[in-house]
This record gives C-alpha cells, sequence and structure tokens, in this order.
C-alpha cells in the first residue's frame, strides 16, 4: 500500500468521528483514530481517561482491540484526529503497538506528513527480537 492509494481525507473522517465517543473529562482532549487494514476494514478508536490518570486507553490501543475483535489482520493506515480535527501523532506506547500490529511499513498521518512507522520508531522492538 502506497500513500498515494489510501484513502486519507475518509480515515481522517472516520478518526474525526470517532472522537465523540471519547471519554475525556480529565484532560478535556478527545482523540479518535481509524485504521486501514490488510483486507480493507476500517477499525476506530476513541481514548477513554479514568481518575486514576495511568490506567486511561489510548485510541490506538482501544482500535488494536477492534482489530483483534474483528477477525485479526494488519493495520496498513492509520490517522488519530482531536475532536477539533487537528493530526495527532502516536505517544510513544501506541507507536509500539501501530508497529506490532502493522509492521515497519504501516504508514501513519502526522502533522508532519505521512510517516512510515519505521521513521516514527526507529530500531523498534519486535517479536523478531524475543527469543
Amino acid at each position: 500500500m502506497t500513500e498515494q492509494t489510501v484513502d486519507w481525507p475518509a480515515l481522517r473522517a472516520a478518526a474525526l468521528a470517532a472522537t465523540a465517543h471519547s471519554y475525556s473529562p480529565y484532560s478535556g482532549l478527545a482523540v479518535g483514530s481509524a485504521a486501514l487494514c490488510d483486507d480493507g476494514r476500517v477499525v476506530i478508536g476513541c481514548n477513554v481517561e479514568n481518575a486514576s490518570y495511568g490506567l486511561g486507553v489510548c485510541a490506538e490501543t482501544m482500535m488494536a482491540g477492534q482489530l483483534r475483535l474483528g477477525g485479526g489482520g494488519r493495520f496498513v493506515a492509520v490517522s488519530c484526529r482531536s475532536g477539533a480535527d487537528v493530526a495527532l501523532t502516536p505517544c510513544g506506547r501506541c507507536r509500539q503497538v501501530l508497529h506490532e500490529l502493522g509492521g515497519p511499513g504501516c504508514l501513519v498521518d502526522t502533522d508532519q506528513g505521512v510517516r512510515s512507522m519505521a521513521e516514527l520508531l526507529p530500531l523498534a522492538f519486535g517479536p523478531e527480537d524475543l527469543p
């Protein structure tokens, strides 16, 4: 999959729509994510905060659960947006999740343009690093 073959406007719109389901009473930052999967499905996620801050769940992590619940597969392209429709680059933890389920070639929409996971998480730790 190349950057040109991904319907980025549709993926961004799906991520923005997912922000409506966010539970973010503490930060006020609603986050939605959407990923195109290798079988053509689009899965979405939203952030869910918790009064015990460390227990919050990022949109990308929820999206990973939706991928697995929907039959598995691999992420091909991902967009994360704020409720104000601003591109958000995944945090370090979420980059690891996206790398695990999309690999180094997975494309990610950022505020600096589309980047591969290899660019966002160089020298990533993955299954091949396990004994």
